[in-house]
């Protein structure tokens, strides 16, 4: 797939800069690659990662996303303060929706991912902790948040650290940076974490749970996401009134109907990968 970004086409066939981009059996794994800087990231990297997001949004092939760091020490480091220097910002000094687009909530994507966290997740990095579904890590692995240490504001992984989070951790993360790492073990304690595993692990738990996730149907998974993480943002009977809403939408869907049908012929799902699909419709 070619998408066009900022007048420049990237073309998510060919080898891209600082990342590694791998289609797996319906599995996309997206690796950061730039161990020689710490798994850091630069403006470039984010415009390869909409492209990225975008392909898994709209390519029903796609079921289940991983995200990782290449090597062991690093799984990313936060945006590379030297490139920041080079380049004169971060962002563009736009509305948020216009200007970030790292993770798969800043590309609205709704299909299960995995963060593979191989070890020390700093800054930006935090964007794919916790905007992730499901956090896998070593027991070698650190979270650590170095904003105000280099002038910068706390912000955006850090509202998510607070919702995975409980409060004090979250501001002891964001308040002291580099002077207090959270540990793998403390995190999955705390639930930042949900599974723990030794490093030469890691990619054989992520890739079977996302194997996992390849037999339920893609429709309801993404509803499911949406009604959960959607109850962040709302009150309990607001968030109640809303996962019901997304229920109803699905019960005109065909796996609706597969689901059932499947177990009592005891046989595997033939689910429909188009999320506008209807009962009835012809395929």
């Amino acid at each position: 797939m070619v998408i066009r970004y900022h007048d420049e086409n990237i073309d998510l066939t060919q080898p891209l800069d600082g990342i590694l981009y791998e289609k797996r059996d319906g599995i996309a794994i997206i690796t950061i690659d730039r161990p020689e800087r710490g798994n850091s990231l630069t403006k470039k990297m984010e415009q390869i990662f909409r492209a990225i997001w975008t392909e898994v949004r709209e390519d029903p092939e796609i079921r289940v996303a991983i995200v990782t760091g290449s090597g062991d020490r690093h799984f990313s480091t936060g945006f590379d303060v030297a490139d920041a220097k080079a380049e004169g910002s971060v962002a563009n000094n736009l509305p948020l929706s216009d200007d970030v687009f790292w993770s798969p909530r800043h590309n609205r994507v709704w299909k299960p991912t995995i963060c593979a966290v191989n070890g020390l997740a700093v800054g930006g990095g935090l964007h794919f902790v916790v905007d992730c579904d499901i956090i896998v890590a070593t027991e070698n692995a650190a979270f650590m948040d170095t904003h105000v240490n280099v002038g910068m504001v706390g912000a955006l992984e850090n509202v998510g650290l607070a919702k995975r989070l409980p409060l004090g951790t979250a501001l002891r993360m964001t308040l002291m940076g580099r002077s207090y790492r959270l540990s793998a073990e403390r995190a999955h304690t705390l639930g930042l974490v949900d599974e723990l595993v030794k490093p030469g692990e890691l990619m054989d738990t992520a890739l079977a749970m996302a194997r996992a996730m390849l037999e339920n149907s893609p429709q309801a998974m993404s509803l499911s996401q949406q009604a959960i993480w959607g109850s962040l943002e709302r009150g309990y009977q607001d968030a109640l009134e809303y996962a019901w809403a997304l229920l109803r939408v699905h019960w005109q869907h065909p796996d609706f109907i597969e689901g059932p049908r499947a177990f009592a012929e005891k046989r595997p799902a033939r689910w429909n990968p188009d999320p506008n699909a209807r009962i009835g419709e012809d395929d």
